[in-house]
């Protein structure tokens, strides 16, 4: 075996179940404070829409990561 390939199989990201530190409380993210990403901000505008809820605009990551979960849970998508 290469020792490309030895590198591979530690490789956390090659993992096909890399368990439970993949999932972080949007609280402890380093870039958390930042502003949403566009691609939150598009299906925040969707799940707003469909739960007949005003979209919130200027919110950060971490923000909008909640309130796409709370939005998911309210209109049944995403799971």
């Amino acid at each position: 075996m290469s020792k490309q390939a030895d590198h591979h199989e530690a490789n956390p990201k090659a993992d096909p179940n890399p368990g439970s530190n993949t999932v972080k409380d949007p609280d402890d993210w380093t870039t958390g404070d930042e502003a949403m990403t566009g691609a939150q901000a598009s299906y925040l505008k969707t799940l707003s829409e469909e739960a007949g809820e005003e979209f919130e605009e200027g919110l950060s990551k971490a923000e909008a990561s909640k309130r796409i979960d709370a939005l998911q849970e309210k209109t049944g998508r995403g799971k």
